[in-house]
Formats: structure tokens, C-alpha cells, sequence
């Protein structure tokens, strides 16, 4: 019998933090057993999150007075030198940018050579377009070695629809010559039951991504519990304050972590008043369109095809492309 292709991706207890700062919260400061503990549980365990934590989420989130908060903030950006930088110095590290394939070749020449660590990515679409089926691959890709397109890591995947199925993983890992058992091991799932819990659930994040090598997370849908709970046009405001806020807790930690991508899944809703053209637009409005990185529309083709469009990307036109769903995964 074959023997089954090993995955390089190892657990490892070291921070991926982006500075790989030698400090921690005892070198800032004023900052004691009680405080530590604070920003523990608030989340925040290393000095790059803390220097990009914003004043007031920290006050409220860990409970640290106002003065405390500038000062600690302040030392944790002097120590992370969080000033400028020349183009040259961000060119030189986006050209040994590792991505991630999505199994596609056509998708990922699309993209520029697949999905983007350090980037959040929406994916949105009609139902049956293939959001789930793409975030489920990525799930098996992200373990595969660079040489292969991956990422040499493992994925969380926070499932807020009850679409999550290993045994999606089962049939892509068995198509690359996988141990399945190895795949599903390597994915770490939360069920979202509200909206509340699965904004908590990202907070809870850093403590899985520093000791499981997280290199990718899928939030699957991310608007679906905000469509259910928030109704009517009274309740608009704080649903989008709150879903912005949620971004941004995903934006922070794809620049707190080395390499590591963001996906999300996203709904459709059609507009009544258009009469030609496409009615069908995303969900969230202006604060999802402005807090994804790269937007990429989906839907349907003829059988099996599916038709990809990148609709918002700071570095890529605007310009589509056909992939299929089989058996075996995303392909061309």
C-alpha cells in the first residue's frame, strides 16, 4: 500500500508574533502580576498586540484606567518601533511573501498566487457558489509544505452556520494522498451560537493561534447570527458598529502573527431597485466592503463550474475567472 504524503506542519509552542520581540508585559512600565493577568485574560499576550490595541477597547476589555492604558501602550509601540518604513523595506518582504493555494490553478493566478497571509479575504456569494467548499480546502491546503503551496501550519475554523463537515476534509485530504486523521487533527473548530459568542471566539484566537501554529482562519459566515438578531432599522447602527469592530479584531491579528491568513465567507442580498444588470449585492455594507482586504465575488457556472471575480484588491485589477467544485476539491 502507498504510504500517505507526510505533513511538514509541526505544533509549536513558540509565538509567531511579527516582531519576535525578546520583552514582555514585565519590561513595560508599571506593570505588575495584576496587570499581566488582566491583559491575559483580555486576550492581549504579547507586546505587538497591546502596541496596536486601541485605548478604549483596552480600558474596557482588561479594566485598566485611561493613564495606565496610554502608558503601557505607548512603551509596548516604542519597543515594536512602530514608526515608518520605505517602500523598498515593504517590497522586499512582500516579494518572499509565501501564499496559499487554493488548489485552483486559474484561481490562483487570479490572486496573484493564492490567498494572502497578512490579508483578509471576503468570499461572497449566492448559496451553492462554493464559499464553504473553498474553506474547507484551505483548511487542507494550509498543511501542505511551501513546495506544495501551503503553509506549513494548521487552520481554525469558526463555523457559525453548522455548514463544517470533516468529512468534506476527509474526501480532499484522501485526493492529495493525505492521512486524513492527520488533516482533521490539524483543524481546530468552534461553533458559533450567536453572534456574541462568535465575536468571543475570535478574541479567544491568540491562545490557540501561539500553540498550535495556526496559519489560516475561516470565519464561515460572517454575518449570518448579525442578519438573525439584529432586525429592522433601529437596530443598523449597533449591528455594524459591532461587525466593525469584529473586523478589526481580524485585521489586528493577521498583522499581530507571521503569516497567517484570513478568510470569511459572506452573504448576498438583492437590491429592489435594480432593473438591469447584476441586483445581487454583499451584506454588511460600506463597513464589511471597506474591512476586507481582498473581495472576491462568486457564482455559478454550467454544472460543476464556478465563476471567481475579484471586485476590491489593493494590488490586483478587476477580473475574473472559471474554477470547478468536484469530489476531490477545488480544481480547474
Amino acid at each position: 500500500m502507498e504510504k500517505k504524503k507526510e505533513l511538514s506542519n509541526e505544533s509549536s509552542n513558540k509565538e509567531r508574533s511579527k516582531s519576535g520581540s525578546p520583552y514582555s508585559f514585565k519590561d513595560l512600565p508599571g506593570v505588575g502580576e495584576a496587570t499581566v493577568k488582566k491583559l491575559i485574560d483580555a486576550g492581549i499576550l504579547s507586546i505587538r498586540t497591546l502596541a496596536m490595541y486601541p485605548l478604549n477597547k483596552l480600558m474596557d476589555e482588561a479594566g485598566i484606567g485611561e493613564k495606565t492604558a496610554e502608558k503601557i501602550i505607548k512603551a509596548a509601540q516604542d519597543i515594536e518601533k512602530m514608526g515608518f518604513k520605505s517602500a523598498d523595506q515593504i517590497w522586499e518582504k512582500r516579494k518572499t511573501l509565501n501564499k496559499l493555494t487554493t488548489g485552483s490553478q486559474n484561481l490562483d493566478d487570479l490572486l496573484l498566487g493564492g490567498i494572502e497571509p497578512g490579508a483578509v479575504t471576503e468570499l461572497f456569494g449566492e448559496y451553492r457558489t462554493g464559499k464553504t467548499q473553498i474553506a474547507h480546502q484551505l483548511c487542507v491546503n494550509v498543511q501542505l509544505s511551501y513546495e506544495e503551496g501551503g503553509l506549513e501550519g494548521t487552520a481554525l475554523y469558526i463555523d457559525t452556520e453548522g455548514t463544517f463537515r470533516p468529512e468534506r476534509l476527509i474526501q480532499m485530504a484522501v485526493a492529495k494522498d493525505l492521512d486524513h486523521n492527520l488533516v482533521l487533527k490539524n483543524v481546530t473548530v468552534g461553533r458559533a451560537f450567536n453572534s456574541n459568542h462568535q465575536v468571543l471566539l475570535v478574541k479567544e484566537a491568540p491562545k490557540i493561534i501561539n500553540t498550535q501554529n495556526i496559519k489560516l482562519i475561516i470565519v464561515d459566515s460572517l454575518i449570518g447570527h448579525f442578519r438573525s438578531e439584529y432586525i429592522g432599522r433601529g437596530t443598523l447602527a449597533s449591528r455594524q458598529q459591532i461587525i466593525n469592530s469584529h473586523i478589526h479584531d481580524l485585521l489586528r491579528l493577521t498583522e499581530t502573527y507571521d503569516e497567517l491568513a484570513v478568510v470569511f465567507t459572506n452573504q448576498v442580498s438583492a437590491k429592489p431597485d435594480v432593473f438591469y444588470g447584476n441586483p445581487l449585492t454583499h451584506t454588511g455594507g460600506h463597513v464589511v466592503a471597506h474591512g476586507a482586504t481582498i473581495r472576491i465575488f462568486l457564482r455559478k457556472g454550467k454544472g460543476e463550474q464556478r465563476i471567481a471575480k475579484v471586485v476590491d484588491a489593493p494590488h490586483i485589477p478587476e477580473s475574473d475567472t472559471i474554477f470547478s467544485i468536484t469530489e476531490d476539491g477545488i480544481k480547474d
